[in-house]
């Protein structure tokens, strides 16, 4: 009885070329719906666990069911308002109405409901970059409403076909669109890029086909399907009339396609909103020439690891390959001076850990490969000793030897960044090249950076670690008191020059009567 009742509409729908039908009926579902609905199921399933996503959450997202809401509080409207509300859309792309249109717009407005309110959130981060990226090569900005049903807006997507990202690009397509994709990056999964490629992708599509409906079709299935469809159907080239000429995978993709268009401009009219979506608007990038573990950065700058994550999709190992290729890395805007600060003890940190094979032999010279455990010199080696001064850090030692700072903390038994002036601290370098150091330890400050290449404000005998001259005082810590606190009580001061005045690493704690020196003028 099933099988006739489906036939029997599906018959009417196309014997009216998919034009409004009128009724109240519950309406059927088709194969192919089940497919495309399976997919975004799986979609918005591992939306949820995207950790910005999570944290919008004020509850156990466990507890989220995927169960219809009250009657009472859901809006169901005539077939006649659909469509005049889909008419009101100024769309370059042709939305056209019909039962299974309204199957999608109800599995997104009745289903899906929480899941759809994040999605909301999730629009106000990425549409603003798709609609810059789309606009540039003269798309219409309505294509964004693809990424909705390709990927529910999780830029680490997997279909069960293996395409990843916002975009769903297979390995082939993204490599043929300049995406790299390879053992520690794949660029599919970066929001920018890939769209980028997806602009380019769809536009392609568009000077072949010239109708952004069979775009969508072709995007998802391939441009060879569509055009055996088109051949099928006598030369037809109306997506209704090679509707069943598809495959059925793809069949779903423009009625989902149109109900994600309906839902993201309508979503009031159904009692929805957008969910808050903690992930920071207001974020910057750094390019690294050298290879960088996440851990690494938030273990020394205090973010999140999840938060990195997912603000870095693109990086599938947590390793950010800089040293085959400058690379940029993604962060919130507070945390961008953080960086700079203190990168040289970022890129130390735990460095053996995350880059160095047990077995690999290396020496002291090899300092710059970021693959390599500090260890003891070889017999080619001669010893230095350096007394530390007011106002240095390991990093300046570091760059004025031309050593790595993890070397300098395992030559001296140095557990964090903590040195202080008088301190006796051994460096060791090639018997052929010692003697281009041995007058570090009896330079002024100025000299030391001069030979790095780098000027300072003023030459002084006794340095700070700004190269800066001036008075000091001394400022006594008191309970509950942070770096960023006591800043804020001397104009032009921040808590990173407290901390380079001090000798203070980023996770160095201060405690109730601590005295630190604060620069006055």
């Amino acid at each position: 009885m099933r099988r006739i009742q489906l036939l029997a509409i599906s018959t009417y729908i196309f014997s009216q070329s998919f034009a409004f039908q009128v009724s109240t009926d519950t309406i059927p579902i088709t194969k192919e719906e089940l497919i495309i609905e399976s997919n975004l199921d799986a979609n918005l399933d591992s939306l949820l666990n995207l950790w910005y996503v999570q944290q919008s959450f004020d509850f156990d997202t466990s507890k989220i069911v995927d169960v219809l809401e009250e009657d009472s509080i859901i809006m169901e409207f005539p077939d006649s308002v659909y469509i005049e509300r889909l008419s009101k859309i100024p769309s370059a792309v042709d939305l056209s109405y019909n039962n299974i249109v309204k199957n999608y717009i109800h599995a997104y407005t009745k289903k899906r409901t929480e899941q759809v309110e994040v999605m909301l959130g999730l629009a106000d981060y990425y549409f603003p970059i798709f609609d810059d990226i789309f606009d540039y090569y003269d798309v219409p900005n309505e294509m964004k409403y693809m990424s909705i049903i390709e990927s529910a807006l999780n830029p680490r997507a997997l279909s069960k076909a293996k395409a990843v990202g916002l975009w769903q690009f297979m390995y082939g397509t993204g490599r043929l669109y300049g995406l790299t994709i390879n053992s520690y990056i794949d660029e599919r999964r970066d929001p920018i890029k890939s769209t980028h490629a997806a602009a380019k992708f769809v536009k392609d599509l568009y000077n072949i086909y010239g109708d952004w409906i069979l775009v969508i079709a072709a995007y998802n299935c391939g441009p060879g399907n569509v055009n055996k469809a088109i051949r099928r159907s006598g030369g037809k080239r109306n997506y209704w009339d090679i509707y069943y000429y598809l495959p059925r995978e793809t069949r779903g993709h423009v009625p989902a396609f149109i109900a994600a268009t309906y839902i993201m401009n309508y979503y009031e009219e159904h009692n929805l909103k957008a969910r808050a979506i903690d992930l920071p608007l207001a974020s910057d990038t750094i390019v690294v020439a050298d290879n960088v573990h996440l851990e690494q950065i938030s273990g020394v700058i205090d973010i999140p690891l999840e938060k990195l994550r997912d603000m870095n999709p693109q990086y599938r190992q947590d390793i950010v390959p800089g040293k085959s290729k400058p690379l940029a890395i993604r962060l919130p805007i507070d945390k961008v001076s953080a960086f700079i600060d203190f990168q040289d003890s970022i890129f130390a940190y735990k460095d053996s850990i995350y880059f160095n094979s047990k077995k690999q032999v290396v020496t002291p010279e090899q300092y710059t490969s970021s693959y390599r455990t500090p260890g003891p010199p070889s017999k080619d080696h001669e010893k230095l000793t350096y007394v530390v001064k007011s106002g240095d850090n390991l990093g300046f030692i570091a760059d004025w030897y031309d050593v790595r700072l993890s070397d300098i903390q395992y030559w001296n038994n140095i557990n964090r960044n903590l040195i202080r002036a008088g301190q006796k601290l051994t460096i060791y370098k090639p018997k052929s090249v010692i003697a281009n150091y041995q007058n570090i330890d009896s330079m002024s400050f100025a000299e030391k950076q001069k030979k790095e290449g780098k000027t300072v404000a003023q030459a002084s005998t006794q340095p700070s670690s700004t190269g800066l001259t001036g008075d000091f005082e001394y400022y006594t810590v008191r309970s509950g008191d942070t770096l960023w606190d006591i800043a804020k009580k001397y104009p032009g001061v921040s808590d990173s020059d407290i901390m380079k005045w001090n000798n203070l690493g980023y996770n160095d704690r201060i405690n109730p009567g601590q005295k630190l020196k604060i620069k006055t003028n």
